[in-house]
């Protein structure tokens, strides 16, 4: 029975080896196979709460497959014959393909970032970054500004430039190149009370405002010792009227950059 064996045991080692081929070529079956990680960091404010969908199938944090808030995870899986990998973000009470992202073998460890609310979707954050304070005692800001003309309409479709000052009207600094796309650039000035302050959006280069015979000015608070990433967002009232814009959105309490 052993030399039966030891006869029988190439064979079976070989006859595996072709049906694992395929007959036209006797490649593997599942043809090039490369080892492919997309680290998924997302914040979600919806109301409902959301999915990610890989090429079919319902990605799990833990036991969860639905999210509201952060979402951190490192998804690892195979490219199998070079084969794309469809990562969709989806509204779960609604079915809704909120954002839909496509990865290659060709850069097998990628990124897909995003923060989510309603009427906003921001992507690629962590291709951002917060501005590095110089020291103690002060306090920087970036702004960006996805809904710019979502209600006022305004007209003007350049970048914005945000007039930092103190309530007693001194200028602190000014926030150059705010667009829809990308944060403006880092402004750094002295903590010291009162904590408001307030930001004037004019039309860059100028002082004029980005609303034709409108001034727009978003008051805030500063924080000591912080280096802040601002969501400005035009809002409306219950008439469906402009009246105004916040910028209480921060995207350093969200994403670990």
């Amino acid at each position: 029975m052993k030399n039966i064996f030891k006869t029988m045991f190439p064979v079976l080692i070989f006859a595996a080896f072709f049906l694992g081929c395929s007959n036209e070529d006797l490649k593997p079956i599942y043809g090039e196979q490369v080892a492919g990680k997309v680290v998924i960091r997302g914040y979600s404010t919806l109301k409902d709460s959301v999915q990610i969908v890989s090429n079919g199938k319902i990605l799990k944090i833990g036991e969860k497959n639905t999210f509201i808030g952060k979402i951190i995870k490192d998804y690892e899986f195979v490219y199998y014959d070079n084969k794309e990998k469809n990562i969709d973000i989806i509204n779960k009470a609604t079915g809704e393909i909120l954002h839909s992202y496509n990865f290659t073998a060709s850069s097998p460890n990628d990124t897909l970032s995003f923060y989510v609310k309603d009427g906003i979707w921001l992507d690629d954050v962590l291709s951002f970054k917060p501005g590095v304070l110089s020291g103690t005692g002060v306090t920087g800001y970036k702004f960006i500004f996805p809904t710019m003309n979502r209600y006022s309409n305004s007209g003007y479709d350049g970048p914005i430039d945000g007039i930092i000052k103190k309530l007693n009207g001194e200028i602190l600094g000014v926030a150059e190149n705010i667009t829809k796309d990308s944060f403006s650039n880092f402004v750094e000035f002295a903590f010291a009370p009162p904590p408001i302050f307030t930001v004037q959006l004019v039309k860059h280069g100028t002082t004029d405002s980005y609303i034709a015979g409108q001034q727009v000015v978003v008051q805030m608070v500063m924080q000591n010792n912080k280096s802040r990433m601002i969501v400005l967002d035009e809002k409306v009232n219950e008439n469906g009227t402009f009246s105004g814009v916040e910028g209480i959105i921060n995207l350093t309490d969200y994403f670990d950059f």
